[in-house]
């Protein structure tokens, strides 16, 4: 994949991580606050349990995109320094596929 099309692609990923990030705050700060307005008890309340389910899968999605942001940086650092594409272990071409697949990937299917 040569440099504009990544980049492109790389800065829409980005975009797209931050949108999904603020859904994301903003499914918590719901949650919370319907927590707040009402009278739950999670252990003994059958629908506490669900708030607070709802509350731990939103943390997770969360933490997965704050995570994906350093490595669509990452990835973006390699195309201004024209590694993109290229095995951080062999040097190898990484294969199209995986590009498209996993595009901040830094490593071949090998040394996946």
């Amino acid at each position: 994949m040569s440099a504009a099309p990544a980049e492109a692609r790389l800065l829409a990923l980005r975009r797209e991580t931050e949108a999904e990030l603020a859904a994301a705050g903003e499914r918590i700060d719901a949650i919370t606050a319907a927590r707040a307005d009402a009278n739950t008890d999670d252990e003994h309340d059958p629908e506490g349990a669900t708030i607070g389910f709802e509350r731990a899968q939103a943390d997770a999605l969360r933490a997965a995109l704050r995570a994906r942001l350093p490595e669509i940086d990452a990835a973006l650092v390699r195309v201004a320094a024209g590694t993109y594409g290229s095995c951080a272990i062999c040097g190898e071409p990484i294969a199209p596929a995986r590009l498209e697949a996993r595009p901040t990937t830094d490593r071949c299917i090998r040394h996946a």
